[in-house]
């Protein structure tokens, strides 16, 4: 069974703190997983993010797209692959979908070449589930840290194609995308629905 779950969103959504929260149920349950993060999770990769976010770095959108899915080909083989062929869940903050939205709708890269370039990058390695913490643009802006990297410094319209992106996205996927409405939720409101979803779709494997 495919057990790998990418978790979606725009900064500030609460998608990472909801992986962390699942990483301790998946162990508390005794169940093998691993977490990873994009861009990032292996010694090449978190090099490759360390001159994405780099603020000091002048990057052009078509070098960004290129890096990204560096750093995804190096997480997928390295990483991602053994840990799905031993059975292991895998938790993913981040991983196609979000090349799409942030340079595709957000930079307006050519969504066609983003998805050949995304088909080269995983070999075939799809997420079952997809979680996408859809939240306010303006309260999610407002979480960012006051340091923002590269990234984070995009502007309002940026963050709205975005957003629009993922929604598109999700429809597009409906079959592994479910959308969290994250908006006048706490964090043990969001874990609640989460945790009915993850069990619906890999059958009740936490308590």
């Amino acid at each position: 069974m495919n057990k790998l779950i990418t978790f979606e969103g725009i900064d500030g959504s609460g998608k990472s703190t909801q992986i962390n929260l699942f990483k301790i149920k998946f162990d508390k349950n005794n169940i093998n997983n691993i977490v990873v993060r994009e861009p990032g999770g292996n010694v090449v990769s978190e090099k490759i993010r360390d001159i994405l976010l780099d603020n000091k770095n002048n990057i052009n959108e078509y070098t960004e797209v290129l890096l990204f899915m560096s750093s995804r080909s190096q997480l997928v083989n390295e990483i991602i692959k053994p840990a799905l062929k031993n059975n292991h869940f895998v938790l993913c903050d981040r991983y196609i979908d979000s090349t799409i939205a942030y340079q595709g709708y957000g930079r307006g890269i050519n969504k066609k070449d983003i998805d050949i370039l995304n088909d080269f990058a995983v070999q075939g390695v799809l997420p079952k589930l997809t979680l996408f913490f859809d939240l306010d643009i303006n309260t999610a802006l407002n979480r960012m840290s006051i340091n923002k990297d590269r990234m984070e410094k995009s502007n309002l319209q940026f963050w709205k194609n975005v957003r629009s992106g993922y929604l598109e996205l999700s429809k597009k996927y409906s079959q592994r995308f479910v959308v969290l409405d994250c908006n006048n939720k706490n964090q043990e409101q969001i874990n609640i629905e989460l945790l009915s979803i993850i069990n619906s779709r890999f059958g009740d494997v936490l308590k």
